[in-house]
């Protein structure tokens, strides 16, 4: 497959380490771009249900793909949160083509760009219902594992597939979005501090859309996940586009099954891990 250039690329919610991740799909549409910059925005790695004993050959292979667009030449931002809050504590670390931040902003051909995951806007995370949103992301997990066996089923009997987690995913995001008003809380915000383009994460919906209020106007966009929507935002020939990940797209796409050593699984991990804490240099912005 030929890599298509391109100049910003940002995922999100990815969900290292559970049983939801979709890493093999994530894999296959990193190795087909080469971007100039990579914008991690957010829980990419899912320390709330972390476990070594979980962390397949697939989860790995993302982890290897992001080390190798670092070390052939794209900067990547990794922007914290919630799920990998552990690593805020080193926020401002900088390893070569390797940025740790909390979040971004970008001008891009002379347009502000304002990037951040988006849980500070999210009540469900902080204080005492932190722990309630732990442990409906464990939920979510075993949902997954269900769901997963149910449509192994209505397969064999020639139905159509069903998503259970999703649909409860878009019944917690619709009430998030109640209480919080999430995308026009930022949007708004956005607005106040003129900037063009406003990015989030978190709440697992891609989106695309133009907020106008009395002071102004701003294009909100959220990158989704890649648990139930496989989406990316990228930004190629002067203009943000939503990707959807479609498998008849990949068909080359041919993974390892074989299991990895326990060791090696470790050092991997420890070697991403370690990379995050080497050296400071706090991230205020950049420039494309």
């Amino acid at each position: 497959m030929d890599k298509r250039p391109v100049d910003v690329v940002v995922i999100s919610d990815v969900h290292l380490g559970t049983y939801g991740c979709k890493a093999k799909e994530l894999t296959a549409y990193l190795k087909s771009i080469t971007p100039s910059i990579l914008i991690l925005n957010g829980d990419i790695i899912d320390a709330w249900q972390f476990s070594k004993s979980y962390f397949p050959a697939a989860h790995l292979g993302v982890i290897k793909e992001l080390i190798h667009c670092i070390t052939n030449g794209t900067r990547v931002f990794y922007i914290t949160g919630n799920h990998d809050e552990v690593l805020r504590r080193y926020s401002g670390c900088r390893v070569g083509n390797f940025m740790l931040t909390d979040k971004l902003v970008l001008e891009i051909d002379n347009k502000m760009t304002w990037i951040f995951h988006g849980d500070v806007f999210d009540n469900t995370t902080k204080g005492s219902a932190k722990f309630l949103a732990k442990l409906g992301s464990s939920g979510y997990g075993a949902l997954i594992l269900v769901n997963r066996f149910i449509n192994t089923i209505l397969r064999c009997l020639g139905r159509e597939r069903v998503s259970l987690s999703k649909k409860i995913m878009e019944s917690v995001n619709k009430a998030v979005a109640k209480i919080n008003d999430f995308e026009m809380t930022a949007a708004e915000l956005a607005i106040q501090k003129k900037y063009d383009y406003v990015i989030c994460g978190h709440i697992h919906k891609p989106q695309k859309r133009v907020v106008s209020n009395e002071e102004g106007d701003v294009t909100y966009l959220n990158s989704g996940d890649w648990v139930e929507h496989c989406t990316a935002l990228e930004y190629c020939k002067k203009e943000w586009k939503l990707f959807r990940f479609d498998p008849s797209g990949f068909p080359e796409l041919k993974v390892d099954k074989e299991k990895p050593q326990p060791d090696v699984v470790t050092d991997e991990i420890n070697f991403f891990i370690s990379s995050l804490t080497g050296s400071d240099g706090r991230v205020v912005g950049g420039k494309l």
